[in-house]
């Protein structure tokens, strides 16, 4: 049954985005996905528009299209985004730093601006970040991804704060190992170091073993649909139980412990 809500997901492909699409639609969404070449779902269960967000037209064309067709958005969940594969910090050049930001962070950014104007003027709107447990937690040889996945935590704390007086609320969902095709996707660091390839290897092994247990895409968006349809929306919102159970790690355990415990679990010297 139709909610007459408008969604707009960007990243909708594959993996979480893909499934988050899916699920929007199951509640009742009209629901518009994104990719950089805008392919048509598979199953037709949503709109697939073509939009690339580190472009600046390309996000004013996307909502403008979307705004054009429905009239409105009242949900807009940002979600695309790509990571670097297990790495030293400084195995990446600069230009790498600044491309995962441009995607990861500034592409929420833009989204997130070309939006607001019209939530505003429709008197409501709720903007879901797709954050990670890295967010609130470091990642070793991830430092990169895990930055910013930090700044998507502090960017959307403080804009939940800016975005109230207009009915807008904006929350993050944080996720932990999820099965996608994103690890299979990761770019490898642009200036690899002899020095760092041993530790890269083991921490890569370690994580593939990690992602046998991981989440479905779907309990992300699952998470998804409860924190959009909250009466009373949350800032953060953990998806799956391991990523419940870190956080309430990072709150409560001194942070020598957490520290030490990060380490033995990536099996760190």
């Amino acid at each position: 049954m139709k909610n007459n809500k408008i969604a707009l997901v960007t990243g909708a492909s594959s993996g979480i985005g893909a499934a988050t699409a899916r699920r929007l639609a199951q509640a009742g969404y009209t629901v518009y996905g994104t990719s950089r070449r805008g392919s048509q779902a598979a199953a037709a269960a949503y709109a697939m528009l073509a939009l690339d967000v580190t472009s600046d037209a390309s996000v004013a064309a996307a909502v403008d299209e979307v705004m054009q067709r429905a009239g409105r958005i009242d949900l807009l969940v940002n979600n695309a985004g790509f990571g670097v594969a297990p790495a030293g910090a400084e195995e990446s050049s600069m230009a790498q730093a600044q491309a995962i930001f441009d995607t990861n962070f500034y592409g929420v950014v833009r989204m997130t601006l070309a939006v607001l104007p019209h939530m505003r003027a429709q008197g409501g709107g709720r903007i879901l970040n797709i954050g990670s447990v890295v967010g609130f937690l470091p990642m070793p040889y991830g430092a990169l991804y895990s930055a910013t996945k930090h700044a998507i935590e502090g960017y959307t704390e403080s804009l939940d704060h800016e975005v109230r007086g207009w009915g807008i609320r904006a929350s993050v969902v944080e996720p932990a190992y999820t099965k996608t095709t994103f690890e299979a996707n990761l770019l490898a660091p642009d200036n690899p170091l002899s020095a760092y390839r041993q530790v890269s290897a083991a921490v890569t092994s370690r994580l593939q073993a990690l992602m046998a247990g991981a989440d479905d895409p779907g309990v992300v968006a699952d998470t998804v649909l409860a924190a959009a349809q909250a009466r009373q929306p949350k800032l953060r919102y953990t998806a799956g139980p391991l990523a419940a159970r870190l956080r309430l790690m990072r709150r409560f355990l001194p942070a020598a412990l957490m520290d030490a415990g990060l380490r033995k679990d990536l099996r760190l010297a």
